[in-house]
């Protein structure tokens, strides 16, 4: 959402043992499966699982559809598919995931005739989904086969180890956690994950982020911040939260704008939908 570009430095040691498990993981299955966040398309696709994934049949689930702009969404649908990837956009939550099979078969057409050549008829396919943190993984798995399969929650990391899950007669899925790569060189990627909550807040300065989603809201989506306050809509993204603070009596003692709170409020109602169907990149910020 910045142009400005600069190196954030972190890395979990959780996430590296995951990337690990990962690696050794991969020769016990035939597909993978991909999650990404429709929001940040981009920024929601970790570069160190395509390296992971050499060889393998990829399926890329733009997941959370119904949070983010259709026309967007439909670009990186686009972009994704010339790419090589089976593509399909979803929403986890609404368990209408059907066609994933359909995708999943199409991805491992190869792998299904080699198996009938051998006279394996009806060999399960199986799958590990991957995907950062909070993208929906667990949501899916669960709205998919119709139970609680797997913990879920609203912050990173609660999907904590490898554990296999019988989708269908079809599809065996391992799950995985979460997992981010060691270094965000552009400043933009770091901040847009931390917006749909795939790292800790602390990594990043929630007033900053705040400021910044606010002044892309007015750019991109005239309106969206005046329909969820009652605000006028201005470029100066500080004074913009001055006046949403006063509007909604967040106050500290004495009568100032509490503006660290009401940051919290802002990025919060964007990773819950408050604002609208928002998409907050596009096809052009990934030419750069």
């Amino acid at each position: 959402m910045s142009e400005n570009k600069a190196s954030i430095n972190w890395y979990p040691g959780h996430m590296a043992k995951a990337k690990k498990e990962i690696r050794e993981s991969l020769k016990l299955v035939d597909v993978i499966i991909e999650l990404i966040d429709a929001r940040i398309p981009y920024s929601s696709k970790n570069p160190d699982i395509d390296e992971l994934a050499a060889g393998k049949p990829r399926v890329l689930l733009i997941n959370k559809a119904d949070l983010a702009d259709d026309a967007v969404t439909a670009e990186f649908k686009a972009y994704y598919e010339g790419k090589g990837y089976f593509v399909l956009i979803t929403n986890a939550r609404n368990g209408n995931l059907k066609p994933v099979m359909n995708v999943v078969r199409e991805a491992c057409k190869e792998k299904i005739e080699r198996d009938k050549a051998r006279g394996m008829i009806n060999r399960p396919i199986r799958a590990m989904i991957l995907g950062i943190p909070n993208v929906g993984k667990s949501t899916f798995i669960n709205s998919y086969a119709k139970k609680a399969c797997t913990k879920t929650g609203d912050k990173p990391g609660v999907t904590t180890g490898k554990q296999w899950i019988r989708l269908s007669k079809e599809l065996e899925l391992l799950d995985t956690p979460g997992i981010l790569w060691p270094k965000f060189e552009d400043e933009r990627v770091g901040a847009n994950i931390a917006l749909i909550g795939s790292i800790n807040e602390n990594i990043l300065d929630s007033h900053e982020l705040a400021l910044k989603l606010l002044g892309y809201l007015v750019k991109n989506y005239p309106g969206a911040v005046k329909g969820r306050y009652g605000v006028e809509e201005k470029e100066d993204s500080l004074e913009l939260l001055y006046d949403i603070c006063k509007k909604k009596a967040c106050l500290k003692k004495g009568g100032d704008p509490d503006v660290d709170r009401m940051s919290f409020t802002v990025t919060d109602d964007f990773r819950g939908g408050k604002f609208g169907k928002i998409s907050i990149e596009k096809i052009s910020d990934i030419n750069r």
